[in-house]
């Protein structure tokens, strides 16, 4: 029996293989002699003291659990907290009314005293106070009933003949020409192969007293200088001219003579026309006052291309019309 096997107490170091040596026994713990109460190994040990291996590991297990200890403290204070937030802060705060102003969110509870938001402002004919929109009512209605009765006169001006056209086809005419009248010419299989212009000229009263006779003016030479580089041309520009000299010639024969109601609608329309016309030109403050207009078309065919055998006169055709008293009214310039 060598020396290690006598001392029952003898340690060995990990590891090792020979002789080992000796450790101490783990001190006993240090009792406060204020509390009583034994406190870790190692407390109060004076700075610098060396502490066995053992002593080390079983600091250190005290700290750990120490530390393990504070930590689930600081959890249960945590749940704690947590809990009382749930409970006090979280539920006041959901039952707490909004503020003024604002709105609740979708799924959230309001106190019954809250205020009712204010609904939102009108618009249009209800905004406006019961006596203007009974004034506005009204209006609506009557812009209603005459665009009934203008579909109506329309379609009665288009209609084959029949009872109403023959008992009331006087109102129907006047009502649609020459305004609002209707033709198919845009799908006309012989389109227009000629020139026609229109020009007038007139007897003008000066200031002295004196008569005098203006030479021949052209309008259709006007309106295609107007158009002429135009990009957006007006529609009186375009068609109120050659409209009025379609209208009468489609309503007199070739004699000039009128061929039935329309016939004097027409030659009223065409000379209300040309006299507007020539106060542009001739302003009766400079010039005077007219007195009577005469009116004829220039028609000019439209020569063929240069590789077709086609041969037509490039002569004008004039149609001159007999000449027209201007009315009282016509002639103070109250169609200007």
């Amino acid at each position: 029996m060598d020396a290690y096997d006598e001392d029952p107490g003898a340690r060995t170091r990990p590891g090792g293989s020979g002789p080992r040596a000796r450790l101490p026994e783990t001190p006993p713990a240090d009792v406060d002699s204020t509390t009583g109460v034994a406190g870790p190994v190692g407390v109060g040990s004076p700075a610098g003291a060396d502490v066995p291996r053992g002593a080390e590991e079983a600091v250190g297990q005290d700290a750990a659990v120490g530390e393990d200890t504070a930590v689930g403290k600081d959890a249960a204070v945590g749940e704690d907290t947590a809990v009382g937030e749930d409970a006090g802060a979280g539920e006041d705060a959901s039952v707490t009314s909004p503020a003024p102003g604002t709105s609740v969110l979708p799924g959230t509870s309001a106190s019954p005293h809250d205020p009712v938001p204010p609904h939102p402002p009108r618009t249009g004919v209800a905004a406006l106070s019961p006596r203007y929109q009974v004034v506005a009512a009204l209006a609506l209605a009557a812009v209603g009933v005459a665009a009934c009765v203008h579909l109506l006169m329309v379609f009665l001006s288009l209609a084959p003949a029949n009872t109403v056209t023959k008992r009331h086809g006087t109102m129907v005419s006047q009502w649609v020409y020459p305004e609002f009248e209707q033709n198919w010419k845009l799908f006309a299989p012989n389109p227009l192969q000629q020139n026609i212009a229109l020009q007038v000229r007139a007897v003008v009263r000066s200031k002295d007293g004196g008569l005098r006779t203006t030479g021949w003016t052209d309008l259709s030479a006007q309106d295609g200088a107007a158009i002429d580089g135009n990009p957006v041309p007006s529609h009186t520009q375009q068609n109120e001219v050659r409209r009025a000299w379609d209208f009468f010639t489609a309503t007199h024969s070739a004699d000039n003579r009128s061929l039935g109601m329309r016939g004097s609608l027409s030659e009223q329309y065409l000379r209300r026309i040309v006299v507007m016309r020539l106060y542009r030109t001739y302003p009766a403050d400079r010039d005077g006052v007219v007195q009577r207009v005469q009116i004829r078309s220039s028609t000019t065919n439209v020569q063929p291309p240069e590789w077709s055998r086609e041969r037509v006169s490039d002569k004008p055709v004039y149609r001159v019309l007999p000449w027209w008293n201007v009315t009282a009214g016509e002639a103070a310039g109250g169609v200007r």
